[in-house]
């Protein structure tokens, strides 16, 4: 991977590979990085913490990762903007609050969008539902997609 300071697109997937589909997010950020798409730095997570702030700042944009309980087989994507912050910060799940922490600390807020992958199987177990493993090529290429109009 590349210096992150010349870096100007960040894929942060995020989610827990031991629950199913939930680790969708996780699987799509992992195979960008094997790929070593260039101009793209991606983060694995587990879940948002504030200290991902920093490298928010430092990216031209921003793309998140994750799964969300639907039995449709739809991929959505939503630009991000920040949000009202909160007194309490911890660990987060909404990838808005990250843009306005970003914003607060570091003066500046990236673009950012949610790609958000369909799951029905949230159970301890590592395999992605059929729906799910279906839809992470289609995933990818939006990705791609997404990263041509910010570059």
């Amino acid at each position: 991977m590349s210096d992150f300071s010349s870096t100007p697109v960040l894929i942060i997937g995020y989610g827990n590979t031991l629950r199913g589909d939930d680790g969708v997010g996780v699987r799509i950020a992992e195979t960008i990085a094997q790929q070593q798409w260039p101009g793209v730095r991606s983060l694995i997570c587990h879940q948002l913490t504030p200290e991902l702030a920093s490298d928010l700042a430092k990216a031209k944009g921003v793309i998140f990762v994750d799964a969300f309980p639907s039995d449709e087989s739809m991929i959505q994507i939503q630009s991000l903007y920040p949000v009202e912050m909160r007194q309490n910060l911890g660990h987060t799940e909404d990838p808005r609050t990250l843009l306005s922490l970003s914003q607060v600390l570091y003066g500046c807020c990236p673009p950012a969008w949610w790609v958000l992958i369909p799951g029905s199987h949230f159970e301890f177990g590592e395999q992605l539902s059929p729906v799910t493993k279906n839809c992470v090529q289609e995933a990818i290429n939006l990705i791609q997609e997404l990263i041509g109009s910010i570059v």
